[in-house]
């Protein structure tokens, strides 16, 4: 399977949108600490936060890297295909950024990064520019925009939870 969109691995360029695409930007505290950071990393990079959420994963490896496929399924009835694009992995910031392959509902790229900022506040910013890939995702417009932005804020509310017994 091919990607769907030509500016494959842009999410790492901060807030970079290509024309005719909507832009999405979703950020939640996670908690305090390197603790809470190296799992919030974890939970991130093996698919932990997706499945807590309910969420199906079929992926070809059990962590995020460059290549990896990963298929979402949502409601158990809309499948999702994606391929890994860039990963993240550095002392204060982690992370991932997953691409749209043919047969996926919307077109584009979304990024998952957890950070842990200067003061050890730990936050997840999910990021990611789309558009309508199949008639339904289209025909719903700014609906469909809302259930990206709700997946996004659950996928900090999902974190936050599973990172609590850690925060310091």
């Amino acid at each position: 399977m091919s990607f769907t969109y030509e500016d494959v691995g842009a999410t790492r360029e901060t807030g970079f949108c290509p024309p005719g695409f909507h832009p999405l930007h979703v950020r939640t505290r996670i908690g305090e600490g390197e603790r809470v950071f190296h799992r919030a990393a974890e939970a991130l990079c093996t698919w932990e936060v997706h499945r807590a959420m309910g969420v199906g994963i079929e992926a070809t490896a059990d962590r995020a890297a460059p290549g990896v496929d990963v298929t979402v399924t949502l409601a158990g009835l809309i499948k999702a295909p994606c391929r890994v694009v860039w990963t993240l992995s550095e002392y204060r910031r982690a992370g991932w950024a997953y691409g749209t392959l043919t047969g996926h509902p919307e077109c584009g790229e979304e990024a998952f990064v957890v950070e842990r900022t200067g003061d050890g506040t730990v936050w997840l910013t999910v990021s990611a520019f789309s558009r309508g890939a199949k008639w339904y995702a289209r025909a719903g417009g700014a609906v469909t925009r809302g259930v990206q932005a709700a997946y996004a804020r659950r996928c900090g509310t999902t974190l936050r939870r599973l990172c609590a017994p850690l925060d310091d």
